[in-house]
């Protein structure tokens, strides 16, 4: 198969679609890439590196796009909405619940995307959980810096010191973001609070963290009462394929002392912070109601190298299935096939994924 891989055109995102290493795999199976001039630069591969494993070196956007399959990482922006043809697989994530004018681009189009994050497998979703646990960890560490008072915030070091108190951090969703993000507040000294509305998944996290975590069932009460009394609040509400529900109403963020921060790393799933925005690393925070709001959509893109390698190994297996078999992948009696066809969000221009044909039923026919 002919697959390109266009440089990404989101803000400030430096992770590529396919590392020189997963190049190198697919070539040895006599398929083709075609890469775009400097698409892995900021993450470390240079075109060198690319042509060493065995892929041509294109000097724009085009030549990549018109490969029968496009592998990206994140969702195409109107600037590259007019590549996009029949007979052609786009893999990337998408998060269409979020997005109704690429729902609507990707369905006129006639491609067939697949998203990273409707693919399951055994129950869990393998291609957002390595960007989940890097985003998890990011939002402590972006969280603390903009606790910072030169950032806009109150000036809390969430470790404390000796005599004075830690810094308080409420996890809105105790899934796999909301568990590393606890780890490394954990390991920063800080006072945390994991607020979930599974009482399996809270028991999992007392064998995890015993008494180093708080752990309280979700409900309006006890969101309240940890967000108002928190220093960083970090959103990691994941309903797969459907818009995260509102969890955080604004009249609580009013409540909360200024100079607080707030990190929503379901933003792209369309936040479950009411009075959060989607932001960018360009200009990655903004001020509501006193609160520093932290609403970038691509974290990990501030941490391309490490990024872009845990991306691909966990993408690599699709990848090869999809460029061996074209769409028939997707009929493959095994755990990658039917992942593939679990992760089809749109084909023949028609909106194919039930959850997301819940979001969006004007779209279906």
């Amino acid at each position: 198969m002919d697959i390109g891989v266009p440089k990404e055109r989101k803000d400030q995102e430096f992770r590529v679609g396919l590392s020189p290493a997963s190049v190198k795999e697919l070539c040895d199976r006599n398929h083709s890439v075609v890469v775009e001039t400097q698409a892995g630069a900021g993450a470390g591969f240079s075109d060198e590196d690319y042509i060493q494993a065995g892929a041509a070196i294109a000097p724009d956007a085009t030549q990549p796009w018109q490969q029968a399959m496009v592998v990206k990482v994140k969702e195409p922006l109107p600037s590259e909405y007019g590549y996009m043809r029949s007979e052609q697989v786009l893999f990337t994530y998408l998060h269409l619940a979020a997005g109704r004018e690429l729902t609507e681009k990707l369905m006129a189009s006639g491609v067939s995307a697949i998203a990273y994050e409707s693919v399951e497998k055994d129950g869990t979703l393998p291609l957002l959980m390595p960007m989940s646990v890097i985003a998890g960890r990011l939002s402590v560490q972006f969280g603390a810096r903009f606790l910072e008072k030169q950032q806009g915030g109150r000036g809390v070091l969430l470790g404390g010191m000796p005599g004075v108190a830690a810094g308080k951090v409420a996890i809105i969703g105790g899934g796999v973001v909301g568990t590393e993000a606890a780890k490394m507040a954990v390991g920063l000294g800080a006072q945390v609070t994991i607020i979930d509305i599974s009482v399996e998944r809270l028991t999992y996290l007392e064998t995890l963290f015993g008494s180093r975590v708080s752990l309280l069932y979700s409900n309006t009460p006890n969101i309240e009462a940890a967000v108002i009394d928190a220093d960083l609040v970090i959103g990691s509400v994941l309903v797969p394929n459907r818009k995260a529900p509102t969890l955080v109403k604004r009249p609580m963020v009013e409540k909360m002392r200024s100079g607080s921060v707030i990190v929503d790393v379901a933003v792209d799933q369309g936040g479950c912070i009411e009075t959060l925005r989607v932001t960018s690393h360009s200009e990655p925070v903004y001020t509501e109601c006193g609160v520093v709001h932290y609403g970038v959509p691509n974290m990990p893109g501030a941490v391309p190298w490490t990024a872009t390698q845990a991306l691909n190994n966990s993408t690599l297996p699709y990848v090869l299935q999809l460029a061996e078999f074209g769409m028939d992948a997707l009929k493959q009696e095994t755990t990658i096939g039917k992942g593939l066809a679990i992760a089809l969000n749109v084909h023949d221009h028609q909106l194919v994924h039930p959850a997301v044909q819940k979001v969006f039923p004007d779209l279906v026919d």
